[in-house]
């Protein structure tokens, strides 16, 4: 496997991160067992975002759990710094993605743990406690497993009979109403990231974003669908690159290996974009 020194000291391989990606899931489902069902009170960020004490609760136990001397750490729910961008292996996380999902027993929020290493996302992990569902992998590693067993992308070539999942707030906001005529089936969902898993263990074909995001959304997310051998990029055919100084998309598209020409092809000509951070 894939290893990457962390000094004199230390050679971490690509298991290791799936091993410790997988503990870090394995805390933060047992202590979400003990607490009470509900939120709690929920406050709002600015830009209107939500975030309840089970958001702060998760990003400390992962920040516990993740990063060892070296490592970088960005998170929704911690103040960034700077010092990450000397790093070479960052954790990137949003410690509970789909807040407003939580608040409202939407099954559609999760915990999402992505690793980047050069400005790539290499390996990653989700966790929908609602749902039970775990997805992991990691670049290079022969796929990604879907509580633990085996899962593989759609092997669609084309977006007839499709299942495509959008933002619930971009298709609430009309964002999606381009796409009513289209062939294929359009499924609001809560949590980008939920969203990339899905595409990445084939319980969806394709989904993409229409306003701009953060890293913590889709780190993992991207990280498991590369690893999936899913078709995974921007607008303008870049590939996502992690750990920016701004770490914002201004959009991002994911689908099965056989319908990259069809997706790109119903995408045009580019759709608005509106403020980062919007799910």
């Amino acid at each position: 496997m894939p290893t990457e020194s962390l000094g004199a000291e230390a050679t971490v391989t690509r298991g290791d991160d799936l091993r410790r990606i997988a503990a870090a899931l394995d805390r933060v489902a047992a202590w979400l067992q003990s607490r009470p069902q509900d939120s709690g009170a929920v406050e709002f960020k600015e830009g209107d975002d939500p975030v309840t004490a089970t958001d702060r609760g998760i990003d400390a136990l992962l920040h516990e759990a993740l990063p060892v001397a070296g490592e970088g750490w960005l998170s929704e729910e911690t103040v960034d710094d700077a010092s990450r961008l000397a790093c070479s292996r960052v954790w990137v996380v949003d410690p509970l993605d789909g807040t407003r999902e939580f608040v409202a027993g939407i099954p559609e929020w999760c915990v999402s743990i992505g690793l980047v290493e050069a400005g790539e996302a290499v390996a990653g992990g989700v966790l929908n406690p609602a749902t039970g569902q775990r997805f992991l992998g990691a670049v290079g590693c022969g796929g990604i497993t879907l509580n633990g067993q085996p899962a593989r992308p759609s092997e669609r070539t084309s977006l007839v009979g499709a299942l495509v999942l959008a933002s619930r707030s971009e298709v609430k906001r009309g964002q999606w109403e381009r796409f009513a005529a289209a062939p294929f089936t359009v499924k609001p969902t809560g949590s980008v990231a939920f969203k990339l898993a899905c595409v990445a263990a084939g319980l969806a074909d394709a989904t993409w974003t229409l306003v701009p995001k953060h890293e913590w959304d889709v780190a993992a997310g991207v990280a498991l669908a590369l690893a999936a051998g899913c078709s995974v990029s921007m607008l303008d055919g870049r590939s996502p690159r992690f750990n920016k100084p701004a770490p914002t998309f201004s959009d991002l598209v994911a689908c099965a290996p056989g319908l990259t020409a069809d997706v790109f092809a119903s995408l045009e000509p580019a759709p608005d974009v509106g403020s980062a951070g919007r799910r």
